[in-house]
């Protein structure tokens, strides 16, 4: 039987996704979590790895097991041995042929960002900062150049494994709420840092220290240095991937539309 679980999480105490020798990521509470509730080894597939400091408000997992629960049961049972900053909101069964990583059709990411003066206390952790006034005009025109299919090399990290640079981004929203900036991204798939990195280069282009067209001109670099620097990963989230509807996955859970 395989099942698929959508899964919410804090990335602030976790060294991110992926299972650490140290066990201190989000894959090593949950796999931890779900081996006590159905008392047997459960290995998990991720639809996409988040660094340390990420947060998921739609990370979708599945595994599979030959114990009989209902879905409902995998939910309440998983999350009553899971830390409080990490929650299953939902589970399902699905075809063996389902694949969370392989069948995505496009994944999705939010930055959240505050725009003031002061210094974030209460979002810290929470919420990417810039001291300096963002011009909005700037950095649509700047990230409507990023629409469609390109070589990504210039907002990929050293370490990124990907086979190849060239992704597909289809939207990039932006949205103000106060001081508050949501920038939300989807795009086929994503490099290493992609999104840090291009939110490195939209502030820098939002406070008028360099041009839109910049973009165009570290686009067609294809070089990292000619980049901003990697911005921080407090303000990322991980808002999930987008499936066929034959599969039956949910698009978003609650916390999606939780965010400024």
């Amino acid at each position: 039987m395989r099942v698929a679980m959508g899964v919410t999480y804090s990335g602030q105490n976790y060294q991110g996704w992926q299972s650490q020798p140290s066990g201190l990521t989000i894959q090593d509470k949950l796999e931890a979590a779900l081996g006590k509730f159905s008392a047997q080894k459960v290995s998990t597939v991720c639809a996409g790895r988040t660094d340390a400091g990420v947060h998921g408000l739609m990370q979708v997992i599945h595994f599979d097991t030959d114990r009989d629960r209902t879905a409902h049961a995998w939910t309440r049972g998983t999350n009553a041995n899971l830390p409080r900053d990490i929650a299953v909101q939902w589970s399902v069964f699905t075809s063996d042929a389902f694949h969370c990583r392989a069948c995505a059709t496009s994944r999705r990411y939010a930055y959240v960002l505050l725009d003031s003066p002061i210094r974030p206390s209460l979002e810290t952790g929470r919420v990417g900062w810039t001291f300096r006034a963002l011009d909005h005009d700037a950095m649509r025109e700047a990230a409507d150049l990023l629409i469609g299919e390109h070589d990504f090399t210039s907002f990929r990290a050293s370490q990124c494994q990907a086979l190849s640079p060239v992704k597909n981004m289809l939207e990039i929203a932006m949205h103000k709420h106060g001081a508050y900036w949501r920038i939300e991204f989807e795009a086929n798939a994503f490099l290493h840092h992609m999104i840090r990195n291009i939110m490195g280069c939209l502030v820098q282009i939002g406070q008028g220290s360099k041009s839109p067209n910049w973009m165009a001109e570290v686009l067609a670099a294809r070089d990292r240095r000619a980049a901003a620097p990697t911005f921080s990963p407090d303000g990322l989230y991980f808002l999930g991937p987008r499936y066929d509807a034959r599969w039956g996955i949910p698009e978003r859970t609650p916390a999606y539309d939780g965010l400024p």
